[in-house]
């Protein structure tokens, strides 16, 4: 089975802002070192993040270094307002991109959230198909798996889908099994990450923390088969250590979700900084380049061994 595996920039977001020299051209080529066949860059702020400026010139390199690579490549932001998405647009198609990921930012009740979100993509989606390109809403700590589902048949356009993310829904209170369960016919990308649960006393509320891939408690060999099954063949690579993020306001745990069980276990102290890190301001930069560098590793190894079990061993190049 052919699998393009690639990896998202966020996995050495540390790298990027603290290791002199480290810009996406490095990320691009020590993602080729590793094995990946694409990548995944964050263009998610005025100066296009991991990008790391906006200049045409800029893209045109990059893009020019992926094609020597033979690299693929997706494009994140966040919002859905229709005039930044329409920019985003015209910059995934200048470098080359595949899609274009987002999530809301709308504020409200979910129902409301949906409702102004899918009026977003309406008005951009006729754009995304004039270029090309696909546009992937993510579960991004904010909607459920049957509205985010519900978001994309509203809008109904052939170039809108999801990407699951297989942690995210955990912000909801939401087994990610379960949010799988809602999005699987409308998934065109996903992340493969790892989490644990954090009680309230040691993160001051309960909070989803990144660890390395492996360290952590979601089903990563289930999701993944059941998203090959389904006839997936990309999956984007996700080092999430040092990040962390608390349960939504107002979300109270949906059907099967125990806080303390299963996905939702508990990681008790004391607190290995090489497995999860909930204050980084006491970490020196260097300290955080380095204990990232290894997370990154040992995540890698563990996904290559994921995929050698699902029968995707040594078919990490990509396919055609």
């Amino acid at each position: 089975m052919i699998v393009d595996a690639t990896i998202h920039s966020f996995s050495l977001w540390h790298h990027f802002a603290h290791k002199p020299g480290f810009d996406a051209l490095a990320y691009a080529d020590l993602a080729a070192s590793l094995g990946f066949s694409g990548i995944s860059l964050s263009l998610n702020d005025p100066n296009y993040r991991h990008l790391g400026g906006r200049e045409p010139e800029r893209m045109e390199r990059l893009r020019r270094h992926l094609e020597t690579l033979a690299f693929s490549l997706e494009v994140d932001t966040s919002g859905t307002d229709p005039a930044h998405m329409s920019e985003l647009l015209g910059v995934a198609s200048l470098m080359g991109a595949t899609s274009l990921r987002t999530y809301t930012r709308h504020q409200g009740t979910p129902a409301e959230m949906a409702e102004a979100t899918a009026r977003d993509l309406g008005a951009v989606m006729p754009k995304a198909g004039a270029l090309g390109i696909v546009v992937v809403l993510e579960n991004h700590e904010d909607f459920t798996g049957p509205e985010l589902a519900g978001i994309v048949e509203r809008v109904g356009h052939p170039n809108l889908k999801i990407l699951y993310d297989y942690g995210n829904s955990q912000m909801v209170l939401e087994d990610p099994e379960a949010a799988l369960d809602a999005v699987l016919p409308h998934v065109h990308s996903v992340h493969l990450k790892d989490h644990v649960m954090v009680r309230p006393e040691h993160a001051g509320r309960l909070t989803v923390a990144g660890v390395p891939v492996g360290d952590g408690f979601l089903p990563l060999e289930r999701l993944t088969r059941r998203l090959l099954d389904q006839g997936l063949r990309r999956i984007t690579f996700e080092n999430v250590w040092a990040y962390s993020a608390p349960i939504r306001p107002g979300r109270m745990p949906m059907d099967g979700v125990v806080p303390g069980e299963g996905a939702f276990a508990f990681l008790e102290p004391p607190f290995d900084p090489a497995r999860i890190v909930l204050d980084q301001s006491r970490l020196a930069p260097d300290r955080l380049v380095a204990l990232e560098h290894d997370a990154l590793l040992r995540g890698v190894a563990v996904f290559r061994r994921i995929l050698s079990r699902l029968g995707c061993e040594g078919r990490w190049r990509r396919a055609g």
